[in-house]
């Protein structure tokens, strides 16, 4: 028994150092043969990338000529015409013909073409100089010579010119590509000789080894043994060797079959576990049909495809009457395939039910060739498809609550294994799993589009201009699934050349949101209207968001809304704001220094009851305020403080000059840029307002003695300031005016009362101030009444009018347009 032990454990000693060096003899040759080819496969490359070297200095050449050519149109079409219109494609092109040009002489592929290329640079540079800009100078002067045959001559000539030397450089390098790619050739003939010779040595190394292999591997049990641990670990790919024996053969089949059904079945939960987890991570219809591409790719098919109909992209509801769907996805294994693309529309027959009114059912189609005509997606293309290689297809409708919004269409070709019936099954919860997310999306994107369309409708269309105040301003709407905020801008001229300036934040997202942000901008404008200090105008506003009610006796607006509110006079440089929980704003000094607005940022609105403080502060000219929302400079990875550093710093990184200041819409593009990298996650909102101080030399102000004696001397110097403004077309209206305005004041006022005039680039404004509280208020004045048609005839002369109380009385103001001006 010992020496039959011996006799079994000396061959088993030295199959493990024999299979090692085989092995490792193996590896190292079959490791050369693959260096031969990569060595010739990058050969190869570079000879490809050789001869498409060419192919932009052809498409550079085009490019060039075809600017030439507009260039000669664009003169042509004015000369001839003499309207504007041509000049703008003719100098456009002319802009764009010197770096054309110069990246035609940097694409070239030689020194010759580069030496062609020069040339054609400098005959186009001569032919719009010398000729084209001449030419066209000519014929804005009138001159006769701009049509004459021997100009028109002269640039036929030139232009021939120009295309003698595009044809020389277009030829050169055809007959360039034309060598590299012959090159190109014998390298690939070369390349095929030693793929076919290394992948014989290949083939006869791995036989050889095979055969060794099969010689000296005699326990099979073993192999299997070994075999099972894996599949415990696991590791559901590890499959028995065949061995070809009678019972050990039948055993080995047998445990890989299990195996194997282990495998799939894994695979196939892995599959759905996979599609659960990454479909409708998003809420974007082509995003969800997306993943479930790159999902089911490769692994449960070849190709897919995910057709909807039109409505469902737009957040409609499906209706199932559509014949025609639009492909919003598109995915396989190779690029080539003969399936319409993305965004195309399929015709789609009506898929298969199991009986009438029940929901579609999936299809399986085991052979292409034997399909029938519309049967599936892509049907005329199906002659197209079997060439290119496709064997088997499954269509799963994509329907939710009993109405089909798609269909989604698995493709296999004749590489991969067609599909089976039990694969009709994956199909369908694949289907099902994505018709949910699709449907998800498709609800938040309606909402979400409803949303915009309130918050549109809500916002301001265009601000108004202000001559004393120029601005810009940008709002980005949030992407989140909460839906867009509630944040809002606004520019309100006031009387006097003043302006209101208002940022605010309505706290939530949604609908509500926005109607909320419309109450609140209303109202703002509306209590802006009155004339209200900052601070006054904060605490009625504050009143009334305690008493917003959506109708049902519920409180409509969140506590914790903000607004900011600043108000700019031009002519005292002064700057009023009074801040509702809101941040105050940056101010920037001509000089380009950033600095926090002072004062303190009183409650958010809705706790009723607390106290506003108006800050004012004085402006240069030139200076910049910058207000802003809390979605530009926080975030959940972004603290506001962190954020308000950020902000500083980008106000402060202006690449200009105090001189030359940078624009407000360069400033506002630069600014959201550096501080938004991603998709917001609430509105951001920037409002970017630069001062300019109205003039000394346009305000006039007297003192009026409280007189009516005094109303004819209150008359004549405003007609004669009139007079040196070079306004005496509004002298009668203004004279009429002042008398009214002044002579009420008198009688009906307290002193002190002044009279001033203010001139601005659009308007003349006439204000009467008096100590008196008491506002004048418009009625019709019956036939025989003494008095009330002064404000009448005030509102009727004036563009319009309007009263706004002071700390010492009120003033009474009104507005004519200037001569010229609507």
């Amino acid at each position: 028994m010992q020496h039959r032990g011996r006799t079994k454990t000396a061959p088993r000693r030295g199959l493990v150092p024999l299979t090692a060096v085989a092995g490792g003899l193996l590896a190292v040759l079959i490791g050369l043969v693959f260096l031969v080819l990569v060595l010739a496969v990058q050969d190869a490359r570079h000879s490809l990338l050789s001869a498409r070297s060419g192919r932009p200095a052809l498409d550079q050449t085009g490019v060039v000529e075809e600017t030439v050519l507009d260039i000669e149109g664009g003169q042509r079409g004015y000369v001839i015409t003499r309207q504007d219109e041509f000049l703008k494609p003719w100098q456009a092109a002319r802009a764009a013909f010197p770096a054309r040009a110069r990246k035609l002489v940097d694409v070239s592929t030689s020194p010759a073409q580069r030496r062609l290329a020069e040339q054609i640079q400098q005959a186009g540079q001569s032919y719009i100089h010398d000729y084209a800009i001449p030419l066209v100078d000519e014929a804005r002067r009138g001159d006769p010579d701009a049509i004459s045959t021997a100009r028109t001559l002269e640039g036929r000539q030139r232009l021939d010119a120009l295309r003698g030397q595009f044809s020389r450089y277009l030829h050169a390098e055809r007959l360039a590509i034309g060598r590299r790619e012959n090159a190109l050739e014998t390298r690939m003939d070369m390349l095929t000789v030693a793929a076919s010779v290394g992948v014989g040595v290949a083939a006869l190394l791995i036989v050889g080894y095979g055969a060794y292999v099969t010689r000296v591997i005699v326990w099979p049990v073993r192999r299997m043994a070994g075999t099972a641990t894996r599949l415990a670990a696991g590791d559901l790919s590890a499959r028995v060797p065949p061995s070809g024996r009678k019972e050990i053969g039948q055993l080995e089949t047998a445990f890989n079959t299990m195996a194997g059904s282990l495998e799939k079945s894994h695979r196939r939960l892995r599959l759905l576990y996979d599609a659960g987890t990454a479909v409708g991570s998003t809420l974007d219809v082509r995003r969800t049909a997306d993943d479930l591409v790159r999902v089911a790719v490769p692994r449960f098919a070849d190709f897919v495809t995910v057709d909807l109909e039109e409505s469902v992209l737009h957040g409609g509801d499906p209706t199932s009457a559509e014949k025609a769907l639009r492909r919003v996805a598109l995915g396989g294994v190779r690029d080539d395939s003969p399936l319409d693309p993305v965004d195309a529309l399929i015709a789609v027959s009506p898929p298969p039910r199991s009986a009438p009114g029940a929901l579609p059912d999936a299809a399986l189609v085991l052979d292409l060739r034997t399909a029938g005509a519309g049967s599936f997606p892509d049907a005329p293309k199906a002659d197209r498809l079997r060439e290119y290689g496709m064997g088997s297809l499954v269509t799963a409708p994509l329907s939710v609550q009993g109405v089909l919004m798609g269909v989604i269409t698995f493709w296999r070709t004749h590489d991969s294994p067609p599909f089976e019936a039990d694969d009709l099954s994956d199909a369908e919860e694949l289907a099902a799993k994505s018709a949910r997310a699709i449907d998800n999306a498709r609800r938040y994107t309606r909402e979400r589009e409803t949303a915009l369309a309130l918050q549109r409708s809500l916002l301001p269309h265009g601000l108004p201009l202000c001559p004393t105040l120029d601005f810009a301003y940008r709002y980005l709407p949030t992407g989140t699934r909460a839906g867009v905020g509630g944040d809002w801008l606004d520019v309100i001229p006031l009387s006097g050349t003043r302006v209101a300036l208002v940022v605010g934040d309505v706290v939530g997202h949604g609908i509500q949101a926005s109607a909320t942000m419309g109450r609140l901008r209303t109202a703002v404008r509306t209590l802006a209207d009155v004339d209200l200090p900052p601070d006054e105008l904060l605490t009625h506003l504050d009143d009334l968001v305690l008493h917003l009610d959506d109708g049902a006796g519920e409180q409509a607006a969140e506590v914790g809304s903000t607004c900011l509110y600043v108000v700019h006079d031009p002519i005292s440089r002064r700057c009023a704001l009074a801040s509702a929980g809101h941040p105050l704003p940056f101010v920037i000094t001509p000089q380009g220094a950033v600095e926090p607005a002072p004062g303190q940022a009183g409650p958010p609105l809705g706790l009723g009851g607390l106290p506003f403080e108006t800050t004012e502060l004085d402006l240069a000219p030139g200076s910049t305020l910058a207000l802003f929302s809390n979605g530009l400079v926080h975030s959940r990875d972004l603290d506001l403080s962190h954020g308000l550093d950020r902000l500083r710093r980008a106000l402060a990184g202006n690449p200009g000059n105090p001189e030359t200041p940078e624009s407000l819409e360069a400033t506002c593009d630069r600014v959201v840029d550096a501080l938004r990298t991603g998709e917001p996650a609430d509105d951001v909102t920037l409002l970017l307002a630069r001062t300019r101080a109205l003039p000394g030399d346009r305000v006039a102000t007297w003192e009026v003695p409280a007189d009516p004696e005094h109303v004819a001397r209150a008359r004549t110097l405003a007609g004669g300031q009139l007079a040196a403004w070079q306004l005496d077309e509004l002298s009668f209206t203004t004279e009429l005016v002042v008398s009214e305005l002044v002579t009420n004041a008198i009688r009906y006022g307290g002193s002190p009362i002044r009279l001033r005039l203010i001139r601005d680039t659009t308007m003349l404004i006439t204000e009467v101030s008096d100590g008196s509280s008491t506002a004048p208020h418009l009625r019709r004045a019956r036939v025989f009444d003494e008095g009330g048609r002064g404000l009448l005839l005030v509102a009727r002369l004036t563009r319009r009018w309007g009263t706004r109380q002071t700390s010492a009385g009120k003033t009474i103001w009104c507005e004519q347009s200037l001569p010229d001006t609507p």
